[in-house]
């Protein structure tokens, strides 16, 4: 049989993952730790992800995803973590299977809370199970309002075997120095202490709480409570609007590497790609490379996205010319004297942070990681 050669690979580092945990676990040392492996653990491949979280010596108390499907996959693995489910669920059922799977459910909406009322008249719960209460502190996105988070801690306090967190997610944390920003984030925290000062009087002072995400994990170190829930810093980049991955010390998870196909000289005057957006000023040397839009790479990365090329002697930078197609971009190789057919091309990972790349096509790392397409072999190291 012919061995096929990769023309597109994606190579994720373990070790990597569990460095970025371990920053998080620095952060905030009075915290615990539920790393969040939505989205396939943000294209990075949630069962590879999930294990080691496994293998890490960090304060995991659990592993949070958005959806039924999502922690449904994640508990036939046995890893023996608590599963967070923070989109919560919609029926009786999805509410009835959580509670079979020891799930730890988000109540983000009273009707949910009515049907775990509902639930409980019917079948007292025989096992501990935890219910995290979301406010809605001003990103109007999911979350009850104060009343409402009042009433349903007030009826679960009532409830044998339950536990609760009070949380909340915080919308604009991105930017602190950014006065808008801060005084958005700032409003979000007054309104949460305010309901928190209310409810403590019930629970001896005791009362859990759980408020981060990445950019408050970063930023806002009052922020931290007894849960921390990190997200996209645990692959590498940033959630802040002013610094990238890099910049903030973490370490690249995915590498999304490609081939050169093709080299030949065009001449100036000439364009290239679908519908010549970039015409050669000079004679220029251009590559093709084996990737596209089909493998997950943005077709809305423009004229001067950087790639790193590969070649025997060093590694060079250079930059996308002329438009992303289905299965190839093409890169400007002047300069590049020893460049090869089959030299790798780097498209962001190691070298060449997935921030930066995001930022030339108009999007965030989160996208680039989660849209990269099934057609794409994955190497875990």
């Amino acid at each position: 049989m012919v061995e096929m050669s990769k023309r597109v690979w994606a190579t994720v580092d373990l070790s990597a993952f569990r460095k970025n945990l371990a920053i998080a676990s620095k952060l905030c040392p009075n915290s615990k730790i539920f790393p969040v492996v939505k989205s396939n653990a943000y294209g990075h491949g949630m069962g590879k992800i999930a294990t080691a979280v496994s293998g890490s010596s960090q304060k995991v108390a659990g592993l949070a995803v958005a959806t039924i499907q999502e922690a449904i996959e994640l508990h036939k693995l046995e890893l023996g973590h608590p599963i967070l489910l923070m989109n919560g669920f919609v029926t009786k059922d999805e509410l009835c299977l959580s509670i079979e799977l020891n799930l730890e459910v988000v109540l983000h909406a009273y009707y949910q809370v009515d049907l775990v009322m509902e639930l409980i008249r019917e079948k007292p719960l025989n096992k501990k199970t935890r219910f995290w209460v979301k406010m809605n502190t001003g990103m109007n996105r999911l979350g009850m309002f104060a009343d409402e988070c009042q009433r349903a801690i007030a009826f679960l306090k009532s409830v044998p075997n339950t536990e609760i967190v009070f949380m909340t997610h915080l919308a604009y944390a991105d930017d602190m120095e950014n006065p808008g920003s801060k005084s958005f984030t700032d409003k979000q925290l007054k309104r949460f202490r305010q309901v928190e000062n209310v409810l403590k009087l019930d629970f001896d002072g005791k009362l859990q709480t759980s408020i981060s995400a990445s950019a408050g994990i970063l930023t806002l170190k009052e922020a931290h409570r007894d849960y921390v829930r990190p997200g996209v810093m645990l692959y590498g980049s940033s959630p802040l609007a002013k610094e990238n991955g890099e910049d903030l010390g973490l370490h690249p998870v995915m590498t999304l590497s490609s081939r050169l196909i093709a080299i030949k000289g065009v001449q100036a005057g000439e364009g290239v790609g679908y519908n010549a957006t970039y015409v050669c000023q000079k004679e220029t040397k251009i590559g093709t490379v084996s990737i596209g839009y089909g493998d997950g790479y943005p077709r809305s990365a423009r004229n001067g996205t950087p790639v790193l090329i590969k070649t025997s002697k060093k590694i060079f930078r250079t930059q996308i010319i002329g438009r992303v197609s289905m299965d190839m971009i093409t890169v400007d190789l002047s300069g590049i004297d020893d460049v090869q057919i089959n030299d790798e091309v780097v498209l962001w990972g190691h070298g060449l942070v997935a921030d930066e790349v995001a930022a030339y096509s108009e999007t965030i790392a989160y996208e680039l990681f989660c849209k990269v397409t099934r057609r794409v072999p994955f190497i875990y190291v």
